[in-house]
């Protein structure tokens, strides 16, 4: 034990934990939230109303949230997980009985003065819950038809509650934080190429039963896959936001605009621009520099879960820190596959970024857990 080590180990717990805290990660969570404050507050004519303001006092509350969260051991979030996993459960049911209905979808629950989206939080106590299944599960049962079969329907199940909201990018992203933990946990291969298989035969039965009684997605969903593959189909309809979108991620070039100089959002030609296609805000106004830069955030985000899981002794910890990497991976993908065209548009927020409160607080409690995964590891 070095002399830095023995004189940690001398201070009081309460104190120690804090000192354990991976400080390399909460900067560059703060770095990249300190971002999305600048865009939301561009995006608003130079105001910290009404997105930037708000967002703050998220954060604020997120890194309380996160905090907590750190202090707790990790044997106690691992306990509480099938709780956790089965309160996510019951809002998403709650939601299709008393849900609020926005922009043709019934996604959110007024619980008090916050306004929820158990989808979100799904994402994180999916991972959580898998984790703890198979750090219960015996190594050599993990392959097994009938234990496959049951972090499959764990999976399954708030996936086709979320489909019906309907929210196809949440789904989808349940869908691979799932995979990613099984696929960790040591699952066959072979069941993820059986599945890949049946994807890909449900990608052909979407468009082959398309306008009948028994398609697969609603018609906005298919228009949205039109668009995709040929924006200039409808460039005043559906292939608006992406038309302009890549005007405004092209109009950047090296070093961008200039802040609160991109023409696409100051001067509203660039729809959702605080909250889904906020990547293109700052693409236009700081460039190839300051989208690199944020990348570069990012992927530290996940370098650190990554390398916390490797320095973890225990498999909870390891499975949950990869499924939490890769969710948050899965975040920048599919929004940013989404804003330069891609992929289909689907409705992810860019974490950190897109202004939204639900996302940023399920996110921060997600590294609340990375963190008390860090804290509590075996020194």
């Amino acid at each position: 034990m070095s002399f830095l080590e023995y004189r940690v180990q001398t201070v009081p717990s309460g104190i120690r934990k804090v000192l354990y805290l991976n400080w390399g990660l909460v900067l560059v969570i703060i770095a990249v939230a300190a971002m999305g404050f600048l865009m939301l507050y561009s995006v608003a004519g130079g105001d910290l109303a009404p997105w930037a303001e708000p967002q703050m006092k998220r954060f604020a509350v997120g890194l309380v949230i996160m905090f907590a969260v750190a202090m707790v051991p990790i044997w106690f979030i691992r306990n509480m997980a099938g709780v956790a996993y089965a309160i996510s459960v019951l809002l998403l049911v709650a939601v299709e009985f008393f849900g609020e209905q926005n922009m043709g979808a019934q996604r959110w629950l007024e619980i008090g003065p916050l306004n929820l989206q158990p989808s979100e939080l799904m994402k994180i106590t999916l991972v959580a819950m898998l984790a703890a299944y198979y750090d219960w599960l015996p190594v050599k049962k993990v392959s097994r038809p009938l234990w496959v079969l049951i972090p499959v329907l764990l999976t399954v199940m708030p996936t086709a509650l979320v489909i019906l909201q309907p929210n196809l990018g949440t789904s989808i992203m349940l869908l691979l934080g799932g995979a990613a933990v099984m696929f960790a946990a040591g699952v066959s291969i072979w069941y993820f190429l059986a599945v890949g298989t049946l994807g890909a035969g449900a990608v052909a039965s979407v468009f082959t039963l398309r306008g009948t009684p028994w398609q697969f997605l609603h018609d906005y969903q298919y228009r949205r896959i039109d668009t995709f593959l040929d924006p200039t189909n409808d460039p005043l309809g559906a292939g608006y936001n992406i038309i302009q979108a890549q005007i405004a991620l092209g109009s950047g070039g090296w070093s961008g605009k200039g802040f609160m100089q991109g023409t696409q959002s100051r001067l509203n030609f660039l729809p959702e621009k605080h909250t889904d296609f906020i990547f293109t805000t700052l693409a236009e106004e700081f460039g190839f520099v300051g989208a690199f830069s944020l990348l570069m955030l990012y992927g530290l985000i996940i370098f650190f879960c990554f390398v916390s899981a490797v320095q973890s002794k225990d498999r909870f910890s390891q499975l949950m820190l990869i499924g939490i990497g890769c969710t948050f991976f899965f975040y920048l993908a599919v929004n940013l596959s989404m804003v330069m065209g891609m992929a289909p548009v689907v409705g992810v927020p860019l974490p950190f970024l897109s202004y939204g409160g639900s996302a940023m607080l399920v996110l921060m409690l997600a590294f609340g857990m990375v963190q008390s995964a860090h804290v509590h590891r075996p020194r």
